[in-house]
């Protein structure tokens, strides 16, 4: 005999946590807790995501850096570029003598800056001399009252921890020697790329979008315009921000009277190009050379100027100038600088302002203009980083 089918249990209403049913527990979720739990799980994948992401970059960064790097160059470098076009040279032509021209400038500072320090190190070798003996003579003299036997065994122990310490120092060596090469290779990698993007930057950017769908492909075309004249924005604000830091600095230097002012001011000019890092290791050179040139009161004087000028820097001309220039929030643009250098060091610093107006650019044209033409868009105005917003006049003139 077959055994008795089993009766299914029924549902009891009354206690639903206790009764067995194939009934869809969903509904017996709060609302409140099945949305969060959804926002939840998109939140983690999101951060997931990101992470991958940022985990490529930094694997892949010496071509990222050098990439983007490339990316900022050209920005700076194609308006002149255009300015050749326009005269009826080839783009290969121009970008070339721009190139070339930009190079020896280049050149032409740096070989500056060295030969400057080249000819007043002697000079500067002796104050440091007569300051160390100045010390020297303090030590023993004011109130420390030190001996002479104290201060000779002071640096008989400085030698010996060089002595002991010469593996880690070789080690240290050896490490900023291959830091030096990576960089010759990425500025090589840079130079290559700097190249292409100035000689056919349009074509590489018109292939890229052959990408994307067709039905969005116009307005992905005029976002990635509008980041780039964003970007070409952002580049000549960075580089008025750096001549104001160049020329103040130097006029105080100027009028302290520390030496190779015109070698220093240059330093501090290249340096304003990495966010306040630049404006820092400059500053703290200028400080070091007025200490042994000028002493305890003119250092003192300088980095009151130094630190006069950063602030300037940060508090008014990065966020005013650029936040003008690529239409960000002066918070924003602080924080973005931030948080690039505690993510990435200097690079992050450099690069992280110019990602953000790209962005923001790109975004906001993605989310206010519709039917855009890419043919309407130079992208080296400045009126170019912002959206026409023609979609929002015809739904406006549509409710009115």
């Amino acid at each position: 005999m077959s055994e008795p089918q089993r009766k299914k249990p029924e549902f009891d209403q009354s206690n639903p946590f206790l009764s067995e049913s194939t009934e869809d527990v969903t509904t017996l979720v709060p609302r409140g807790l099945r949305i969060g739990a959804a926002l939840s799980w998109r939140f983690i994948v999101v951060i997931a995501a990101l992470y991958v992401i940022v985990f490529l970059i930094g694997y892949l960064s010496v071509v990222v850096i050098p990439l983007s790097i490339a990316l900022l160059l050209a920005a700076l470098l194609a308006p002149a570029v255009s300015k050749l076009t326009m005269l009826k040279f080839p783009r290969g032509l121009a970008a070339g003598i721009v190139l070339i021209a930009g190079l020896a400038v280049l050149g032409g500072l740096l070989t500056f800056v060295v030969a400057q320090f080249s000819s007043g190190l002697p000079e500067l070798q002796k104050q440091l001399t007569e300051s160390l003996n100045q010390i020297k003579v303090w030590l023993i003299d004011g109130p420390l009252h030190l001996r002479q036997e104290q201060i000779q065994e002071f640096i008989n122990q400085a030698i010996s921890f060089l002595q002991n310490n010469q593996a880690s120092i070789t080690t240290t060596a050896l490490t900023t020697a291959g830091t030096v090469g990576e960089i010759v290779t990425g500025f090589i990698l840079t130079l290559f790329i700097l190249i292409f993007f100035l000689s056919g930057g349009d074509q590489i950017w018109t292939f890229l979008c052959r990408g994307v769908p067709g039905r969005v492909r116009n307005r992905i075309d005029v976002a990635g315009r509008r980041g780039f004249a964003s970007l070409v924005s952002y580049v000549r604000a960075t580089a008025a921000v750096a001549v104001v830091d160049a020329v103040g600095i130097g006029i105080g230097l100027a009028i302290v009277g520390v030496p190779l002012v015109i070698p220093l001011a240059t330093l501090v000019f290249l340096g304003a190009f990495i966010p306040i890092i630049g404006a820092v290791i400059a500053g703290a050179v200028a400080v070091l050379i007025a200490l042994v040139t000028k002493g305890v009161v003119g250092a003192l004087i300088v980095l009151a100027i130094v630190i006069g000028v950063m602030q300037l820097e940060s508090h008014v001309l990065q966020p005013i100038l650029l936040g003008r220039a690529v239409k960000l929030h002066p918070l924003a643009v602080v924080l973005a600088i931030t948080a690039g250098l505690v993510a990435a060091g200097i690079a992050g610093a450099l690069l992280s302002v110019p990602l953000l107006a790209v962005l923001n650019a790109g975004i906001r044209s993605l989310l206010h203009e519709h039917d855009p033409d890419p043919a309407d868009i130079d992208v080296l105005r400045d009126q170019a980083a912002q959206p026409n917003d023609r979609g929002e006049e015809k739904e406006s003139e549509a409710k009115s």
